[in-house]
């Protein structure tokens, strides 16, 4: 029997109709509530309820369809399909899931990865008394394609760095979201293969999903199907993301500035073909310099933690990470105690004696690697120039992974991380570049990036800077954020300085380039602030080399609190308090990350507590 509420709908439609208008044009036709504070004169009125009503009731626009709506009760297993098991999630409070698919795609043959039906969104939605007034989406990670077009499986359920969907919709109370970015993969966040088309040509239309169109028709259609479902316009609007999600944060704030009033941008993954690129330069010293064989997990580990100790003293305490690796010199060929015994160095003799001792040509390829990306695989004296510059320097294409970062767990290991072949296949066009995850009708993945010379790469880095526009301008790198800053919008970014994948210095060579632009840095705090976090990974944990570094670290409620507080409240976040659990040997470690350009100055008592630092 049909519900109240359906047969209101369809009066309304009529109603619409007979008045020369649309069914779209009922998206968002209920009262507004601009103060989520005050209780409204009048309740609001609803267009739609939470059950298969919504495919015909809420359309927006002709490329909109709803594929899935499901209602859960608080209790209630979160699953589509199948029985469940005692580690299925519960629903922690009621709420209604709904997916959408947002046209047009990619035509193309049905088993191409370049043929897609469109953007795969999916909305969790809280129950109306539950709803605080917000919208809180969330960004993806490495190239996406995750399952939110799926309609037996809900993606909302993992969580990631930048939290749960589904968790801030029923324990938070905002509206949230995530989108596939209008493609699939065998390997989701790990599989490329839908961005080159069966002749091997670049896929523009998935492109322009990927970089930009996915996240804004997710903040368009959010917004509309909200207002649809609770009677009322959100009153605030935030994205949060970390790596692409911190890079599709920057691209909203870039190309569409009226979606978010806020924005937190973590790791964002801008400059995305230079350091992508650059991401496999450790694997290409490797073949070239050192035969084809990888420094082992001791030798890196060794080398690593050396640095560590070298730079990663303060008042006379070993912190057991590199609180400023922008002023660490380490080279490991003047370092005896890494050396092999007898090996020459540059001015010492190695006295190590263990089986992770290096020779001389495998520190200067872990200088390299710390350098970063050079036209010619050419590097300087650390002590001249240790790859931290503001700009590139001399021959650096790109930066390199900080010292002291954990390079197993990152570039330098014994794998190949596949985004970085795969990008320069899609840059060189030429899948056979690519690990075997990459499928395409012109040939598969075939690891022949092994082959590639350090010109040849340099070529590559150069090519994705000229196929911009192919890529959708995929590089999020446009230093001009006066139209988000004109709306009022706020930006939160913070990298962390041992962040295994990407480097930070990529995220301080943006911000300065956007100081150029607008003003000088004091004046674009007043709306773009950003934190360097020290020892953080390409997540919030631990990123070093040390296993027991345990360095403190902020966590993402407290950093989009401090946002939210500055959108709605206008206080703008300032020295940032981070801490580390207790361990059985020391008690809980804080320290203060200090508001970028200021860095924490140790003054005197506990360097493994805030208040022995200021900044400045």
């Amino acid at each position: 029997m049909q519900s109240f509420s359906n047969v209101r709908v369809a009066i309304r439609v009529a109603l619409a109709l007979m008045a020369g208008g649309s069914a779209a044009a009922l998206v968002g036709c209920g009262s507004s509530d601009d103060n989520s504070d005050q209780a409204p004169q009048q309740a609001p009125q609803s267009t739609l309820v939470c059950d298969d009503s919504m495919k015909t009731a809420f359309a927006p626009d002709a490329s909109t369809t709803v594929t899935m709506v499901k209602s859960f009760k608080k209790g209630e297993p979160l699953l589509l399909t199948g029985a469940a098991t005692p580690t299925t999630p519960t629903a922690s409070n009621d709420v209604c899931v709904v997916k959408l698919n947002v046209g047009p795609g990619n035509t193309g043959p049905a088993d191409a990865p370049s043929t897609s039906p469109g953007i795969g969104i999916e909305v969790w939605l809280p129950a109306p008394a539950n709803w605080n007034n917000r919208l809180h989406l969330k960004g993806g990670g490495g190239w996406a394609g995750t399952a939110e077009r799926s309609t037996t499986t809900l993606v909302g359920t993992s969580s990631g760095s930048s939290g749960s969907v589904a968790t801030t919709a029923m324990v938070e109370g905002a509206v949230s979201a995530s989108t596939d970015t209008g493609h699939t993969g065998t390997v989701p966040g790990r599989d490329a293969s839908w961005a080159m088309n069966p002749d091997g040509t670049i896929n523009t239309a998935l492109w322009r999903d990927f970089s930009e169109r996915a996240i804004h028709e997710m903040a368009v259609k959010t917004k509309a199907l909200a207002k649809s479902y609770y009677g009322r316009d959100a009153r605030y609007s935030y994205f949060n993301g970390f790596s692409t999600g911190g890079r599709q944060g920057m691209k909203e704030a870039q190309a569409n500035p009226a979606d978010f009033d806020g924005i937190l941008a973590g790791a964002p993954a801008f400059n995305w073909t230079k350091f992508i690129t650059a991401e496999l330069y450790p694997q290409i010293v490797y073949q070239r310099d050192l035969g084809g064989v990888n420094l082992t997990a001791g030798q890196l580990s060794l080398m690593s933690n050396a640095a560590i100790d070298a730079c990663g003293t303060v008042g006379g305490v070993k912190l057991g990470y590199i609180p400023d690796p922008s002023q660490c010199t380490y080279d490991p060929r003047k370092d005896a105690n890494v050396l092999c015994n007898g090996q020459a160095g540059v001015g010492i003799t190695g006295a190590n004696t263990t089986a992770n001792c290096v020779n001389l040509t495998q520190a200067t390829a872990m200088n390299k690697i710390w350098y970063g990306q050079t036209v010619d695989g050419s590097v300087p004296d650390p002590a001249a120039d240790n790859g931290w510059s503001i700009t590139p320097s001399g021959s650096q294409k790109w930066y390199g992974l900080t010292r002291g970062t954990d390079l197993n767990a990152g570039l330098g290991g014994a794998t190949q991380f596949p985004i970085a072949s795969e990008m320069v296949a899609l840059e060189l066009q030429n899948p056979l570049l690519a690990s075997n995850l990459f499928r395409n009708a012109t040939g598969n993945g075939a690891d022949r990036w092994k082959s590639l010379t350090y010109a040849e790469l340099a070529n590559a880095s150069d090519r994705g800077v000229a196929l911009q526009p192919q890529f959708a301008n995929i590089n999020t790198d446009n230093p001009d954020l006066s139209a988000f800053r004109n709306r009022g919008g706020k930006l939160l970014s913070y990298h962390g300085l041992a962040d295994t994948l990407i480097m930070p210095q990529g995220t301080v060579n943006y911000y300065n380039r956007v100081a150029a632009q607008m003003g000088g840095i004091p004046a674009i705090q007043s709306f773009y602030r950003f934190y360097l976090v020290p020892g953080m990974a390409h997540g919030f944990a631990n990123g070093t080399s040390n296993p027991t570094a345990n360095p403190p670290l902020p966590t993402n409620d407290q950093l989009y609190r401090l946002l939210t507080d500055w959108v709605e409240n206008g206080t703008a976040p300032g020295t940032i308090t981070a801490t580390a659990p207790a361990t059985a040997t020391l008690g809980q470690k804080s320290r203060p990350l200090c508001l970028y350009p200021q860095k924490a100055t140790y003054t005197s008592g506990d360097p493994n507590v805030a208040s022995s630092y200021t900044c400045s």
